[in-house]
């Protein structure tokens, strides 16, 4: 692959990701204007880098020594990218992953950078990741998922928009204002993980270590892993749901059964897992598990109103998802059941036989997963004890003489910020600047725990400021970025370190 795709496969592409976003206001004047110009005109080299990036297999989700060897190289490239903005680099040492098995892998460093001290400017700080979701292009792709290919503006690839994108925007927008001997407006620190996609292991007690050393400047802390409700309007986010994940084991023996042999005199496990997850939630979404909305917060007159001036076209919507018929009607009733209310999803079942062919076995084992997207002010602890009350009630009724056990093995709080913080300002004047719009205020309906980590341990201002599209397809088959997205959100960067320190003086 060169990067360009076959005329089948443009064809192909372009009917699967619709029409290019719209142009840009014109440029400012004045030194914005210029690192604008600068950016635009090296755009095609920001993108050779994009595409240098998405090459690597930073897979941190199979732990193989292969993936894991892929992963600490995207992290020395990463590291030598912000050595080259003259920034100081710590690679810090992490130690290593034990697997099941009881063999080990090395994790990869966590990168902690910085580029100025001047105590007179606010020192922002921005979080990334660089490790990315396991990509075959067997699975779906119409190309190589590590090959970045454009088409008609689109640039599709395994981490394009989530999360190797929206960190090369941030260097690209430092490295403007270098190349361009221009002081920066402010002083900018970064840190750059690669096991997000696998549940950060180890990062909450770096950062708590770093508290009061790499942390103990930053002013302000802003995270681009999200996308926007829309194609085409920038969003701010300002809330994320939590997310408590279930495993419910049901289990006869060890061993599997041949149903000509057993089937019909014994309690078969799979039949009772089906039962348990099908009381979880019903036919409208809403889930069963008794208690479970009594903490939730209501939904007040000013909320309404919020969700009524976001700029969703449901038919669009829905086409683009590629989804029949939401359960909802309204935008309103849609972005309050993404955003602000708790949803349960069921994930998968282990043990169970699921390759092609007709097996005639009955599982003696097998395990339900499960999850539960928190929103405030949900407990945790709570929320594990009604789903586990729940569960031992509906599996007391079948009167089965297998065994049952529930687990939970996740528990992420939700987070919300205060939009009247200064970096919402900027990052709303910035969006105006570049973008010629009011950003739409958003939640988001999925879970970034290093929100919460930094909110609670450094106790600064955090924002989330994304850059990608709705119809960007993270952790899907053929995702992508759009050029105009990485290109104008590199100028949205600059434009905000320039908003930053206007509020801050």
């Amino acid at each position: 692959m060169t990067g360009r795709a076959s005329p089948v496969l443009w064809l192909l592409l372009l009917l699967w990701g619709g029409m290019s976003a719209p142009s840009s206001p014109s440029p400012p004047a004045g030194l914005l204007g210029r690192v604008f110009r600068y950016i635009d005109r090296h755009q095609d080299e920001f993108v050779q880098t994009l595409r240098e990036w998405v090459a690597i297999e930073s897979d941190s989700i199979q732990p193989v020594p292969r993936l894991r060897q892929e992963l600490l190289r995207m992290m020395t490239l990463a590291a030598d990218q912000l050595r080259c903005l003259g920034a100081s680099v710590d690679s810090v040492d992490m130690g290593s992953q034990k697997l099941p098995d009881g063999d080990t892998l090395p994790m990869p460093p966590v990168l902690l950078a910085e580029l100025g001290s001047d105590p007179q400017k606010p020192t922002v700080c921005f979080y990334g990741h660089v490790d990315v979701q396991p990509a075959r292009q067997e699975d779906g792709w119409l190309t190589d998922p590590y090959t970045l290919t454009e088409v008609d503006g689109k640039l599709y690839g395994r981490g394009a928009t989530d999360n190797k994108g929206p960190v090369l925007a941030w260097i690209n927008a430092v490295s403007a204002f270098r190349a361009l001997q221009e002081d920066m407006p402010v002083n900018v620190k970064f840190i750059v993980e690669g096991m997000e996609e696998a549940g950060s292991p180890a990062l909450e007690e770096l950062v708590r270590r770093e508290k009061d050393r790499f942390f103990s400047s930053v002013d302000y802390i802003v995270i681009s892993d999200n996308l926007w409700i829309s194609p085409r309007k920038p969003a701010l986010i300002y809330g994320t749901r939590g997310n408590s994940y279930f495993t419910v084991e049901v289990k006869c023996r060890d061993q599997d059964f041949h149903s000509g042999t057993f089937g019909g005199i014994l309690n078969e496990p799979m039949a009772d897992l089906v039962a348990l997850l099908g009381s979880l939630v019903d036919a409208s979404g809403r889930i069963l598990v008794p208690g479970i909305y009594d903490h939730v917060a209501p939904v007040t007159d000013k909320e309404r109103e919020a969700y009524e001036a976001i700029d969703l076209d449901l038919e669009e919507y829905r086409s683009s998802s590629r989804v029949e018929k939401f359960l909802f009607d309204t935008k309103e009733e849609i972005l309050m059941h993404l955003w602000r209310y708790p949803s349960l999803s069921i994930h998968g079942i282990e043990g169970a036989f699921d390759e092609p062919g007709a097996k005639t076995v009955i599982p003696g084992r097998v395990i339900g997963k499960f999850s539960i997207r928190l929103v405030p002010h949900m407990n945790i602890p709570v929320v594990e004890k009604q789903v586990k009350q729940h569960l031992q009630q509906i599996f007391s009724k079948r009167n089965s003489s297998n065994q049952m056990a529930i687990s939970r093995t996740l528990g992420l709080h939700p987070w919300v910020a205060d939009v009247k913080e200064h970096q919402y300002r900027a990052a709303k004047r910035a969006i105006k600047t570049v973008f010629g719009t009011e950003p739409d205020m958003i939640r988001d309906g999925s879970t970034i725990p290093i929100a919460k980590i930094f909110q609670d341990v450094i106790q600064k201002s955090v924002l989330m400021l994304p850059l990608g599209a709705v119809d960007d397809g993270e952790h899907s088959q053929n995702e992508k970025i759009n050029r105009w997205n990485y290109i104008e959100g590199s100028k949205l960067f600059a434009a905000f370190f320039l908003e930053m320190a206007k509020l801050h003086q």
